[in-house]
């Protein structure tokens, strides 16, 4: 027997690739599926089974195309109405894989369908728990994603996750290894834990959910406290992996188009498309091509684009680095942006060797930000969380989080001058592509952000809120 662990940073999102006597399963596999028909062809072995643990809102799983080239059944779990061919296992349903079986453990909460696999050895000795979105290392999944599809609230949903975990899952010994579907990160808790694999002892010991003495409550009252609305993408993730897809081969075809310099203008116009560059925030600030939206693929990408773009369906036109169109396209697949109509010819070094025009972001280094602020007394705006504007930040600014820029945007008076920061400057960047794209150039980006801030003189509050910052 063997488990792997697949873990996709940007996604903070763990697939599971299991092998056992020449069978395999995969759990909650990434859209892009041939690096997985790669490995099982590598390790001669068949895949038996595709294990879903629910549908997905924070990414498109590749379970349809997996199914079609490999011809392995996909398995999802109780309550779940799939509009293509699954096997539904039943609460206790046992696969075999190889030596190794595989139990689905009902786990309704997170969403109504949610399922944990109970992984036994060949001794049925219980031996590994991958737990989908149910249980986190340090968390359990939000209850408030599939309100509309189970046609209950948040609250009926938490006290249903209540009761699977204490009957489903702290009864299983303590030894037995957790392996959840996604780590630090993610949208789907509220805050989970750096480790990607824990064990059930570990977990009653650590997390707050598991705690032996928690009423029904408690759990949904501290469950619930704090959620924020979940990106808009999310509904629409939902609905591809419950509905269907167009199969990845043919959105990278379409994103891999090249689009000469000479016809990008009119094809973003025909098509009312984003031009989205992903280069990174330092070579972006240098020059771009006016009215594109900086979002770096060097950071998290996918969802970023998710989150700020929201639509699915919206055209995008990438501008990247050299050889970056494919990785762009595909983790854009990821979160189910199928719509890419192409990618610039020759990136922005042949639209700047075009001679055609060029914007910039009044980038500023933290040395003259401290200068500066002291003079002019200007608007700071920090776009970075809640949570992380509570632990520190520049005395007098305004919390105005990047995830909701398309609120606040409009509440910036286009005469009034501010500065714009994030943590490092990855988020700032975005934010003053937005800024500028809808028309403001009254504002300077601080280079480094409140990491190269905090090195100055410039006054910063302790470690906590003075007031409750706004998100709006």
């Amino acid at each position: 027997m063997k488990i792997e662990q697949i873990y996709t940073g940007c996604l903070a999102q763990g697939a599971y690739y299991i092998t056992s006597n020449g069978e395999a399963a995969i759990i909650d596999p990434l859209r892009e599926v041939q690096p997985y028909i790669n490995r099982l062809e590598r390790d001669g072995v068949k895949l038996k089974y595709i294990f879903e643990t629910h549908f997905h809102a924070d990414f498109v799983s590749g379970h349809l195309d997996l199914s079609k080239k490999t011809e392995a059944p996909i398995v999802f779990g109780p309550t779940a109405d799939p509009e293509f061919k699954t096997i539904i296992a039943t609460d206790g349903q046992e696969f075999k894989i190889g030596n190794i079986t595989l139990k689905a453990l009902h786990t309704p909460g997170h969403t109504m369908e949610s399922t944990c696999y109970l992984l036994l050895d060949e001794n049925r000795k219980e031996h590994a728990l991958f737990s989908g979105d149910t249980l986190f290392v340090g968390d359990v999944g939000r209850p408030d994603l599939a309100q509309k599809a189970a046609h209950m609230t948040q609250e009926e949903l938490a006290a249903t996750l209540f009761h699977s975990l204490r009957n489903k899952i702290m009864p299983l010994p303590d030894d037995v290894i957790l392996y959840p579907a996604h780590g630090a990160g993610s949208s789907c808790g509220k805050n989970i834990g750096k480790e990607t694999v824990s064990t059930i002892g570990e977990q009653k010991e650590s997390n707050y959910a598991l705690r032996a003495n928690m009423t029904e409550a408690e759990f949904v009252k501290e469950l619930i406290d704090g959620l924020l609305p979940p990106p808009d993408y999310f509904k629409m993730n939902v609905a591809m992996n419950k509905e269907g897809y167009e199969n990845f081969e043919t959105i990278l075809n379409h994103g891999m188009i090249p689009i000469p310099v000479n016809d990008l203008e009119a094809v973003a116009e025909k098509t009312n498309a984003v031009i989205l560059d992903t280069r990174k925030n330092s070579k972006f600030a240098k020059g771009f091509i006016p009215q594109s939206i900086n979002i770096g693929i060097d950071g998290d990408f996918a969802p970023w684009v998710g989150t700020l773009i929201a639509d699915v369906k919206q055209p995008i036109i990438l501008v990247t680095e050299k050889g970056k169109e494919e990785e762009s396209v595909t983790r854009l697949s990821r979160v189910g942006f199928d719509n890419v109509i192409g990618h610039l010819k020759g990136g922005f070094k042949a639209w700047k060797k075009a001679d055609r025009t060029i914007d910039t972001i009044d980038r500023i280094s933290a040395r003259k930000f401290t200068k500066e602020l002291k003079i002019t007394k200007n608007k700071v705006i920090d776009v970075r969380k809640e949570d992380e504007f509570c632990k520190g930040h520049v005395q007098g600014a305004h919390s105005k989080p990047l995830a909701y820029i398309n609120d606040w945007i409009n509440d910036i008076n286009p005469k009034e001058e501010f500065y714009i920061h994030c943590t490092s400057g990855y988020r700032s960047m975005i934010a003053a592509s937005i800024l500028q794209a809808r028309g403001f150039s009254n504002f300077k980006e601080v280079e480094g952000g409140f990491k190269a801030i905090e090195k100055t003189s410039v006054p910063k509050t302790d470690f906590e809120c003075e007031e409750k910052p706004q998100n709006k």
